[in-house]
């Protein structure tokens, strides 16, 4: 039998090999990346720099820990307003194109962001509401099997938890699927939820540590502010992707 270190690193690559990802792991330079600012609307219906702000910020972290920028494609409602990061208009059909577009050539894995109002149906993207089902059918089609993390920044965004779960899947959201996320007034630099993963995002190891650091500042925040009831932000690991996230270290 196996050394247990060497038979996870067996595991790892064999599931990475049926995944359709190159048989190694510790780099992001071959993932496919989309963010997405969804509005630009404030809580009280001002407009609000707060989502692009996130966008712009969450994309410039991704590239400090290893994502390739031909490989990450930015969205915003206003996008003329961004002509240095040139992101594409946040619509639902070039949000797709581009995961078509990426996915074939950056095969390693997927990341889905997005910062946004949310609605118990699912996230504002553009005035439009994009629904678990038709973002789970999204990530089917692209990334397929391979090792896909999904981080939604928006009230209720625990309603998408239950139909993106799968064994290769990693799902952080910034609320549960009752309950309000905060920090998105007209004031805001970022929502407390992007403010706490881009500070985690520079002090920890992997995803699965970024989470349970994101989801702690979170509550630490919303005590310091007096803002209730908690967010409780949600986090699912599949059973396949568990033992390959910590060797794909930031």
């Amino acid at each position: 039998m196996l050394p247990p270190a060497r038979l996870i690193i067996a595991i790892t690559g064999l599931l990475l090999m049926l995944s359709g990802a190159p048989a190694r792991a510790g780099s992001f330079a071959d993932w496919t990346a989309v963010i997405i600012a969804g509005d630009w609307r404030g809580s009280g219906g001002g407009p609000t720099e707060a989502f692009d702000n996130a966008r712009r910020d969450v994309a410039q972290a991704l590239t400090r820990v290893g994502f390739h920028p031909s490989n990450l494609r930015q969205f915003s409602t206003r996008p003329e307003r961004y002509r240095d990061a040139a992101p594409g208009k946040a619509e639902l059909e070039q949000i797709y194109a581009a995961m078509e577009d990426l996915a074939p050539r950056a095969a390693g894995g997927c990341l889905f962001y997005i910062t946004t109002h949310g609605t118990p149906q699912g996230a504002v993207v553009d005035k439009r509401i994009l629904p678990p089902g038709v973002l789970g059918a999204m990530l089917d089609r692209t990334c397929g099997a391979r090792p896909t993390v999904v981080v939604i920044s928006a009230c209720f965004s625990g309603v998408f938890v239950p139909q993106l779960s799968g064994p290769n899947r990693m799902v952080l959201t910034a609320a549960r699927r009752d309950r309000t996320s905060f920090g998105c007034g007209e004031a805001d630099k970022y929502p407390y939820f992007d403010d706490c993963f881009l500070s985690a995002i520079g002090q920890t190891r992997d995803f699965q540590a970024l989470a349970t650091a994101t989801r702690e500042c979170v509550r630490r925040r919303e005590i310091a502010e007096k803002v209730e009831p908690p967010s409780e932000p949600q986090v699912f690991v599949g059973a396949a992707l568990r033992p390959i996230l910590p060797l794909f270290a930031f």
